[in-house]
């Protein structure tokens, strides 16, 4: 059943003043976070509040998992939380949180990208690295080394509760090693991410385009001739580090924003249309239903389903 006390709720917040934006540096605890570049919280009711209708934030959130159970949506994928389970949100991507557990324990850190002066963080870790991205909302560990990342991330929340100038710079080690270990661990599921090609930064740059331009431009020719190469040679790129070709990716961020708009805007589905480059209503109609099988009116529908689940 749709729960349309939630989605009235949130669209009402939509047009006071658009879709939440958290902000790092306005997240202030005590007097020492005005210069921190990283926050650790316990995982409780208190800061779980601030998440509970769907935003975005300008930082990394991570959420661990120590004891029980919580529901993170993270765009249009639901993830089901429990004791063991470790969920990297990105910055800019949509989420919120429900279904919180009576037992819930665990920690939240909260991190600025300027935290990074490693360049295997920075590319890793990169908004673009879409296939990283997905895989990091939702990371298993082994036990033991579950255990070791709590033994790191409570020496990093010591850190944060009592920061000096040397301690906040052992914390920003401690944050990159922690990380490290859970880019190592989907490395190991997911051989495509072990690989350095010599075309990666080629990708990376397609998907920071695609990102910027794909309301306005839809076509392969486009970006390949932005990047310098033959559609043919893009779509092998694309293929290599992502499984999908060249217009598929574009089909799919075309959907991903429609998916965004549908749920998180209280436009009609005329001004979808027209913000995204369709040229009519019925054109987006054939355009979701040639993809998903369904109408927006449906997809609409089933989307605020799982949000409201």
């Amino acid at each position: 059943m749709i729960c349309y006390r939630f989605v009235a709720s949130f669209f009402n917040h939509k047009k006071m003043g658009g879709l939440k934006k958290l902000e790092i540096k306005k997240n202030i605890q005590k007097e020492e976070d005005r210069n921190l570049s990283f926050r650790v919280f316990d995982l409780n009711e208190e800061h779980l509040n601030h998440y509970k209708n769907p935003h975005k934030k300008d930082h990394f959130l991570i959420i661990v998992i120590e004891d029980g159970t919580l529901q993170l949506h993270i765009e249009d994928k639901v993830h089901s939380l429990k004791a063991g389970k470790i969920s990297v949100v990105f910055p800019e991507q949509v989420h919120c949180v429900s279904n919180a557990g009576p037992n819930l324990r665990g920690k939240i850190i909260l991190f600025e990208e300027i935290l990074f002066c490693s360049d295997i963080l920075k590319n890793e870790l990169s908004t673009y690295n879409v296939n990283l991205s997905t895989q990091l909302n939702c990371t298993v560990l082994s036990p033991e080394d579950f255990e070791q990342s709590l033994y790191t991330i409570r020496l990093i929340q010591g850190i944060y509760q009592k920061p000096s100038l040397i301690k906040k710079e052992q914390a920003r080690f401690q944050i990159k090693i922690f990380l490290l270990g859970l880019i190592e661990s989907v490395h190991g599921l997911h051989p495509i991410f072990t690989k350095e090609t010599a075309d990666k930064p080629t990708y990376v740059r397609f998907k920071k385009l695609l990102n910027e331009h794909y309301k306005e431009h839809r076509t392969v020719q486009y970006y390949a001739e932005e990047l310098a190469v033959s559609p043919k040679k893009l779509n092998s790129i694309t293929k290599k580090h992502c499984g999908e070709t060249a217009i598929q990716a574009i089909h799919n961020r075309i959907l991903m924003e429609i998916k965004r708009q549908l749920l998180f805007s209280d436009f009609s589905h005329k001004e979808i249309a027209f913000d995204l480059g369709f040229n009519s209503p019925s054109a987006l109609n054939k355009f979701v239903k040639s993809k998903l099988k369904e109408t927006p009116t449906e997809l609409q529908q089933e989307l605020a389903q799982m949000y409201n689940a």
